[in-house]
């Protein structure tokens, strides 16, 4: 439902629970399977999962957010042509963040990209507060208790001891920064370059491809 009307999997709750999809004309449930055969409506008009799916790469520049209401701040589809608004981003990257952006319709790619279980590895480019103590390195490197669970970062020093590739296959929130802010650094830049078979290869800050 999310994928052919363009709505948040969360807004797509909101909308079933208010009665306003319906499921071979009978109210649909959250989590409700269905196949290809039945005919799903919102607000009495019928769904339909596009025959194509639309997948772009998008360099996010810092000031951006990825949600379609940035509430006073730019959005990613400021970036992006009309014909691209109904795409939704595949692992977020926060405001303060830039660098590889995947954007798409196509929900199987999607879970593909972000599902624990495939370990799609992200590699980022990130400047610190300060130069990384050795012992907060291999801590780093070990694992870093945050409240969700343990954070493990593969680290390669690429200047001044401040200057960080980051590669990991985890993907939670800000999870990076909390990584560092836990044992006292604050993360001042980030970019990412690589998610799963993707890459920026160059492509211009605030520029997009389709892939």
């Amino acid at each position: 439902m999310a994928t052919a009307s363009g709505m948040s999997r969360r807004a797509a709750d909101r909308a079933i629970a208010a009665s306003q999809v319906h499921i071979n004309n009978q109210p649909a449930k959250i989590g409700q399977l269905v196949n290809e055969n039945d005919i799903i409506k919102l607000n009495g008009l019928a769904l339909k999962l596009p025959q194509q799916t639309t997948t772009i790469i998008l360099n996010k520049p810092i000031g951006y957010v990825c949600s379609r209401n940035g509430q006073g701040s730019m959005t990613i589809y400021d970036l992006l042509p009309a014909e691209f608004h109904n795409l939704k981003s595949v692992g977020r990257l926060d405001k303060e963040s830039s660098g590889l952006l995947l954007v798409t319709d196509d929900g199987q790619l999607a879970n593909h990209l972000t599902h624990p279980s495939f370990s799609k590895q992200k590699i980022y480019n990130i400047i610190i507060s300060r130069p990384l103590e050795k012992d907060d390195r291999q801590k780093i490197e070990q694992g870093v208790a945050l409240e969700d669970g343990l954070s493990a970062l593969k680290l390669k020093m690429l200047e001044n001891n401040r200057g960080w590739e980051i590669t990991m296959s985890q993907g939670r929130n800000r999870q990076i920064r909390r990584t560092f802010a836990k044992l006292g650094y604050d993360v001042i830049s980030l970019k990412r370059l690589v998610f799963g078979d993707y890459a920026l290869d160059g492509l211009a800050e605030g520029s997009f491809k389709q892939v």
